[in-house]
Order: C-alpha cells, then structure tokens, then sequence
C-alpha cells in the first residue's frame, strides 16, 4: 500500500488551478481530514476521467497518498445528487468556498464543518431563498470557529427583548441602545432578530435584512480587509436584503 493513502472519503472541490504541464492543484475540503491540497496529475489531459468530475459543489469520494504539504490524487468518484450550478446560484456556491477557503485552517479535520458545507450546498439547489441559505450557513461558520455572538442576553446578563434594539459589536454581547445610528464597527439589531437568528428563523424578511448586516459585521473581522470577490459579484447581481 502506498504510504499515508486514504480510501473512499468524501469530499468537495472548493478550487482548482493549473499545475506544470498536464496537472492541477485541487484545494478539497473532506469530511475527516479537513481542508487541504491535493496533487491531481495528469487530470488536464483532454481524455482524463478526472476532466469531468473536479467540480465545485459535486459530492465526492476521493483516494489519496502522502503526507506532504501536497499528497497526490488517486481516484475521484461522482457520489451524486447535485446539478450543476448556473447563475446566481453559481456565485453564491463561489461564495461559500471563498469563507472556508479563508477561514477553515489547514488540515484540521472537523467533520461537522465539511456537514455544514455540504447541507448548505443540498440546500441551493432547490431553495428559493439563497439569503437564508447563506445566512444560515454563516451562522453556524461562526459558531463552528469559536466566534458565535451572543443572541439572547445583552451585555447587563438581561434577557434580549424583542421590540427593544441592539448595539452589536464582534465578541461582545448586544448593548441596548434607543435607536440612533450604529458607529463604525457596530449594527442597530432588533431583539426580534437576535431571537430569530438564535432559534435559526429567516422567515421574515427584516430577519434577513438585519441578519445579514450583522453577520457580514462579525465575519469581516475574521477575514480582515482583502474583500471577497464572490460578495462583490452577488451584490452586482442581485440584493441579498430581500
């Protein structure tokens, strides 16, 4: 057997690029082994089975061998069950491999990272609302990294209100405030809000119009200054504060 293979894991494409001659580099997130780069050679050649199936947003059963920095790319097998994205959809999928790219370290195995990702991908390709499968899938990135706000006790330890509104601030409890605009680094939340967003509730759409201030706040935090390329392009294409 060769040294440090894997067998039948599965696996998502979050990016490609070309590689010497005939090659790509394939950065995958798997379920067991975390995010990491895998060496597919050969793969660029017009008649590779692997042509077809180095897909974002594709189910995937992958082998590998090596332990290096790059291990090297076995098989790959369709594991099924998602179209192809087009459109809107297709860049917000981008979307949601430029957060894991940024944010999910490197070969740190977190199995319930690779399920929120791929319940998030199931989810776009048939629901109508891809705000709430984003700021669902945001949600839950930030508690999976350690940084979930509080949502249902203000800074004084007192219950969150729901007609009251919220100062919120990265790793900071809500402060109430009387209404009057948010400063730099803070969004003007509704208690409402908060609840829903604790109970996991977009239903309304003021939910996800502040949801997404809020969430865009503390995620930026996180990513720091270089902005992503994949929000600039949904923000072209179409409002998110539906």
């Amino acid at each position: 057997m060769q040294q440090g293979r894997v067998d039948r894991q599965p696996a998502y494409v979050l990016h490609t690029q070309p590689y010497r001659e005939t090659s790509l580099l394939v950065e995958v997130l798997t379920r067991d082994y975390g995010r990491f780069t895998l060496v597919a050679r050969g793969a660029r050649r017009p008649r590779s089975d692997l042509r077809g199936l180095l897909l974002p947003f594709q189910p995937l059963q992958l082998a590998w061998f090596g332990k290096g920095e790059l291990r090297t790319l076995h098989t790959a097998d369709w594991r099924g069950g998602v179209p192809q994205f087009a459109g809107a959809r297709l860049v917000t999928g981008f979307y949601l491999n430029e957060l894991v790219l940024r944010l999910a370290a490197r070969d740190d195995p977190s199995p319930a990272l690779f399920k929120l990702y791929d319940r998030a991908v199931r989810s776009l390709v048939d629901h109508a609302l891809t705000a709430t499968v984003l700021r669902r899938f945001e949600l839950a990135l930030l508690e999976e990294l350690g940084y979930a706000p509080a949502l249902t006790q203000d800074q004084l330890a007192q219950a969150i209100a729901p007609q009251a509104r919220y100062l919120c601030r990265f790793g900071v409890a809500p402060e109430l405030t009387d209404g009057e605009q948010a400063p730099r680094g803070a969004a003007n939340v509704s208690g409402a809000t908060l609840l829903a967003l604790a109970a996991a509730d977009f239903e309304q759409p003021q939910t996800r119009r502040e949801a997404r201030l809020l969430l865009r706040l503390l995620l930026d935090e996180l990513l720091g200054p270089e902005p992503l390329a994949s929000r600039e392009l949904l923000t072209t294409l179409y409002a998110l504060s539906d």
